[in-house]
């Protein structure tokens, strides 16, 4: 029988929203960035995310974005957020629209269910009958409260089916639980500080902010640590956490900034009304010069 975690385990560069003055998505930056994702040779790409200011777009503009990322990354693994929309009855449709976009797998948020683990079991198995897709979970912290126990997750993953699930509660006791309950499934990480213990406990994926305009930076990682040589694994991780913190603050607008110096121009205009200091642009440039003299990034590619 073929093992689906092999295709589903990995690094998952997160999609960003570029947006025009005028605040409607620029969906040639768009398209532009879609080649830059790919170009960090990343095996997977995940649209309408966090990162890509999901809960501040419209259903249309999120269907666009999936089929723009799966037309411009044909070769990639595309997963995309299915169930945003805040009306339950809509969200069955917006399941079945989704999943005609062409990606890969859907995403489903906990929406605010982490406390009621029987309500959870029961949205999740509404909903995967309305698709015949791949399902991961995402502890979404725009819908609190967002953070479920591992034994919650072992129902998910036998009770639904789910192949996998990002992980956001960002202490080594909420991943290690997850792990220890995942039965056939991926546990994909969000959390830097706890990336590599993380990976040595038996997590096998990530799904992070910097991989918005680094993922070249984890697949170092991962390539590294599955490759079994542990020492460049630590080095590639340290990287990872200078990278996390050079653009922890104003984040998306940081990420958008350095993809820009990359060679893909996009504003850094959010719709969440963020705004970069010259000082905060300064600081953003000194780590880019360094991470080129480095070989780490390149100011094309």
């Amino acid at each position: 029988m073929k093992n689906i975690l092999n295709e589903l385990e990995g690094i998952y560069s997160l999609m960003l929203t570029p947006f025009k003055t005028d605040l409607s998505v620029d969906y040639d930056a768009y398209e532009r960035y879609c080649a830059f994702q790919v170009s960090q040779g990343v095996k997977h790409l995940f649209a309408v995310c966090g990162s890509s200011e999901m809960s501040a777009l419209t259903l249309e503009e999120r269907l666009n974005l999936a089929r723009l990322t799966v037309k411009n990354a044909p070769d990639t693994y595309v997963v995309a957020t299915g169930n945003m929309e805040y009306d339950p009855a809509a969200q069955c449709e917006e399941v079945k629209r989704m999943t005609d976009t062409g990606v890969d797998a859907l995403v489903f948020t906990t929406r605010g269910l982490g406390n009621n683990p029987d309500a959870l079991v029961e949205h999740v198995a509404r909903l995967k009958e309305c698709t015949d897709l791949p399902i991961f979970m995402y502890e979404f912290p725009g819908l609190r409260p967002h953070l479920i126990s591992g034994e919650t997750y072992g129902r998910l993953v036998k009770e639904c089916g789910v192949k996998g699930i990002k992980d956001t509660t960002c202490t080594k006791e909420g991943i290690k639980a997850k792990i220890d309950n995942k039965g056939y499934s991926c546990i994909i990480q969000a959390n830097m500080p706890f990336l590599f213990e993380a990976f040595k406990m038996g997590a096998r994926g990530v799904m992070s902010t910097p991989t918005a305009c680094g993922g070249a930076f984890f697949q170092r990682f991962f390539d590294a640590f599955m490759s079994g040589d542990m020492s460049l694994a630590e080095k590639r991780y340290q990287e990872i956490m200078l990278l996390d913190c050079a653009i922890g603050d104003g984040f998306n607008a940081t990420a958008k900034y350095l993809v820009s110096k990359q060679g893909s121009p996009m504003n850094y205009i959010n719709r969440g009304g963020t705004v970069l200091s010259s000082q905060r642009l300064q600081a953003l440039d000194a780590f880019f010069d360094w991470c080129c003299a480095q070989g780490l990034m390149k100011d094309s590619f």
